[in-house]
């Protein structure tokens, strides 16, 4: 599935949050939303799935209720776990988008989930007992667990330690190389750069840069978006990018290059 935006805008509290975002997310890319605290990101996700009312048009959200739930999976950026079920028990309940799955499918697919986020010797403990980052972990394998062809995540992996940050990055990739769509907001922009095949970045509520990692993560882009120092160059395993310091950054409204 692609998902394709066209003038979306979302307006809250007579404030306008996001204006004039045109994008698509087709199958075979890991597409990551960067942009600093405020910028618009969880608002452009939520958006286009159809939770936030919106103007402009977001092929995700014109689909009937049940028709989405088959076609994207969303991880909030919320975490809270209200209900002591087991972590399998939770995991299932992504399976709830598939009515008419048969039992073997419904198990095979939380299984795989499981699997994949390292959950299974935390199977049958209670999810409200898991740390904030095997929780975060469990929510993700529940989204997962839904089998869409596109996945939306909202931080996923805020909170979580450095090697879990690897290994769901590596999944997310490795989901967008079997053909799916994954489209995430992050902060790590290292972790960005060396797993997304391609990145946006969101300021002020517009698209300032949309591109490769290489195009977008430009030291220019990064001081006038984020007002930081940075070092980019390429390594021998990739994109490599080192923050520096700060800087008062110089934006124009509108978020288009100051003209020369």
């Amino acid at each position: 599935m692609t998902l394709a935006l066209s003038a979306l805008a979302c307006r809250r509290h007579g404030r306008t949050v996001i204006e004039g975002i045109d994008l698509t997310v087709a199958p075979g890319e890991f597409v990551g939303l960067l942009g600093p605290n405020g910028a618009g990101k969880t608002t452009l996700l939520r958006a286009a799935l159809g939770l936030l009312p919106a103007e402009g048009h977001s092929s995700l959200a014109a689909l009937p209720a049940r028709l989405r739930a088959r076609a994207a999976a969303f991880m909030p950026q919320g975490r809270e776990i209200a209900w002591p079920v087991s972590v399998e028990t939770l995991v299932a309940l992504g399976r709830i988008a598939h009515p008419d799955a048969a039992g073997e499918t419904d198990h095979a697919a939380v299984e795989a989930a499981l699997s994949a986020l390292s959950l299974l010797p935390l199977r049958d403990r209670p999810a409200t007992q898991l740390s904030g980052g095997e929780q975060a972990r469990a929510l993700l394998a529940r989204a997962l667990a839904q089998d869409t062809p596109l996945l939306v995540a909202d931080e996923p992996i805020a909170g979580l330690d450095p090697a879990a940050q690897i290994e769901v990055m590596r999944l997310f990739r490795r989901l967008a190389d079997q053909g799916r769509a994954v489209l995430a907001s992050l902060h790590d922009l290292g972790l960005a750069a060396r797993h997304c095949t391609r990145l946006v970045l969101l300021h002020q509520g517009r698209i300032m840069a949309d591109g490769s990692p290489e195009a977008v993560l430009t030291p220019e882009n990064l001081a006038r978006c984020f007002g930081v120092v940075a070092h980019v160059a390429q390594g021998p395993q990739g994109l490599m990018l080192q923050l520096l310091g700060t800087l008062q950054p110089v934006v124009s409204p509108d978020c288009t290059p100051p003209k020369k």
